[in-house]
């Protein structure tokens, strides 16, 4: 009688334990937060990453992008922070990393702590560079610092590359660009470049080699290149300067390096992908680990290699540590950045 009894009391209980030990994403759905409009590498990277996520993924759970374009990525980046349930099942797909910077300066509109975020990884750290229409007369960085009209160069918002890396070379070496902002994307820049209405944009070599409309304007000579934010010169581009060079060629002071170091350190981040700050220790683990796992899946990577992007990924415990040191910055350097960037 008494086996009997336990072998029912088994099966009453097995459904409860099989329910206790499924995984949490089991049948649920992650929503991946993009901070551009459709069909801008990032909102391109983040679709990528997600059709191979799901099953590295204990559950298998499915995932939808949902695009949240406005002022460079801040309004996504600002519902994450203070909209969102930090329960796993909504993240920022990819973003752009220098968003740090608003933070840094105090802008009013910034909701967010960087560091706070958790940090799940990037598939790319991301070395940038400007192009210049071709038929204009700026074809070094010593012709525009004397030009008696500035070119106009095209930005998302005050603190992406495509308007810091322009602000720096003007506090660094005097270089005279006019910034244009509040373009919803990266497309819409190139767009009013073809068109004329702006002469320039500073983004990520990642995209410029990795995608339309870029190989056909190389293939026209429609741009040229006016300076790229890496260490040495990248083999693609010989004859282009580094930032880094063109401050020697200036006898930049060791404070306007300095300040160089703060705003490139974005590169290092590349694209990452993140949740809300207070994600369970567990659920960031398990996120972390499918996106490595993700890295290494053989789909993914021959994509990759199809569509010629960058691919160097960064470890989300590496973008912790990053987010962490470079919100940590004495305030020289804060002042500093208020005078470049505009606050």
């Amino acid at each position: 009688m008494q086996r009997h009894f336990m072998a029912l009391l088994c099966l009453l209980l097995w459904p409860l334990a099989a329910h206790a030990q499924a995984p949490f994403y089991q049948g649920k759905t992650i929503k991946v937060i993009v901070g551009t409009p459709p069909g801008n590498l990032y909102d391109l990277w983040a679709r990528l990453i997600v059709a191979q996520m799901g099953k590295h993924i204990p559950g298998n759970p499915d995932f939808i992008v949902q695009n949240m374009p406005g002022a460079g990525h801040v309004v996504a980046v600002n519902h994450l922070y203070s909209m969102v349930k930090p329960d796993g099942l909504t993240i920022i797909g990819t973003a752009i990393p220098s968003l740090y910077l608003n933070q840094l300066i105090g802008r009013k509109e910034i909701l967010f702590d960087w560091a706070k975020f958790g940090w799940i990884g990037s598939p790319a750290r991301g070395d940038s560079q400007m192009y210049m229409r071709a038929d204009t007369p700026y074809k070094t960085i010593e012709d525009v610092r004397t030009a008696q009209e500035p070119p106009k160069c095209g930005a998302t918002g005050v603190t992406g590359p495509d308007s810091f890396l322009p602000k720096l070379l003007q506090d660094t070496v005097g270089a005279k660009f006019s910034i244009v902002t509040g373009y919803p994307g990266g497309t819409d820049i190139d767009l009013a470049v073809e068109r004329g209405e702006i002469q320039c944009r500073a983004f990520t070599l990642e995209a410029f080699f990795g995608r339309e409309p870029y190989h056909t304007w190389r293939k026209k000579n429609f741009v040229r290149h006016m300076f790229q934010t890496g260490s040495k010169r990248d083999e693609r581009m010989p004859d282009v300067p580094t930032i880094a060079e063109i401050m020697d060629q200036y006898k930049t002071p060791e404070s306007g390096r300095r300040l160089a170091k703060v705003l490139l350190t974005a590169g290092d981040m590349g694209r990452p992908m993140f949740g809300p700050p207070g994600m369970a220790a567990d659920r960031l683990r398990v996120l972390r680990d499918a996106y490595e796992k993700t890295m290494k899946d053989p789909e993914l990577q021959a994509e990759v290699k199809k569509r010629n992007y960058e691919f160097d990924p960064v470890t989300g415990e590496e973008l912790e540590k990053l987010a962490k040191e470079v919100t940590n910055q004495p305030p020289d350097i804060i002042e500093r950045l208020k005078k470049v960037l505009g606050n």
